[in-house]
């Protein structure tokens, strides 16, 4: 059995440390509890958790159908959990980028208010940048870039908002630095390719604020 662990850390109103942690113990081939992945049938993405080297990780391992023409409109390979509501506060991930011809890497989705929209930050190492999106109606518009060459392996992304500015750093080096209001409602999280991006995922973080 293989144990991945996606910690949610709500911060409660009376007091500001931690206030519930959640874990779920996994086999292969299955997801956490309450994540779902988007789309249906033959257009959905394969998300499964798998060993990499004795690290279970969670893992965009197929592109959906439509995920190969997902800059004009919702085929983005996209997996997201409803159960975590997010306003404020801060989202990290460590990432690995492992295959992919027209795309690589992938990021972070939040106030996810469902398929087609929500806000995602992600890396591409094939363009060695870094970028803010909105996406609306299932069409993607760029918000703020930053260009930036990783080397290959494992990279900590983290997302911290408030109210209606958004920071994005990567390694612990903040990058982007953006306000925007699309989504001013509190929503879902979720992780997320696009194209042929094979991405491996794990200690997805949240906090609440």
């Amino acid at each position: 059995m293989l144990r991945l662990v996606l910690a949610v850390f709500l911060a409660s109103l009376s007091s500001p440390v931690l206030a519930q942690s959640s874990q779920w113990s996994l086999q292969a081939g299955t997801l956490p509890e309450g994540w779902q992945i988007a789309g249906e049938g033959e257009d959905a993405p394969i998300w499964q958790v798998i060993n990499d080297n004795g690290t279970p990780v969670l893992a965009m391992t197929s592109q959906s159908d439509s995920g190969l023409f997902g800059m004009f409109g919702s085929g983005f390979n996209a997996i997201t959990n409803q159960n975590i509501r997010f306003l404020d506060g801060t989202i990290s991930v460590r990432f690995k980028a492992i295959s992919g011809n027209s795309d690589q890497g992938g990021g972070i989705m939040w106030r996810v208010q469902d398929d087609e929209n929500y806000y995602v930050a992600r890396f591409n190492p094939l363009e060695d940048n870094f970028r803010f999106y909105t996406v609306k109606n299932g069409h993607r518009r760029e918000l703020d870039s930053a260009s930036i060459a990783l080397s290959a392996g494992w990279h900590k992304m983290t997302i911290t908002q408030t109210g209606d500015r958004f920071q994005g750093a990567l390694d612990g080096q903040p990058l982007l630095d953006y306000n925007d209001d699309t989504f001013a409602k509190a929503g879902g999280v979720g992780l997320w390719t696009k194209a042929d991006a094979v991405t491996y995922f794990t200690d997805l973080q949240v906090t609440p604020r």
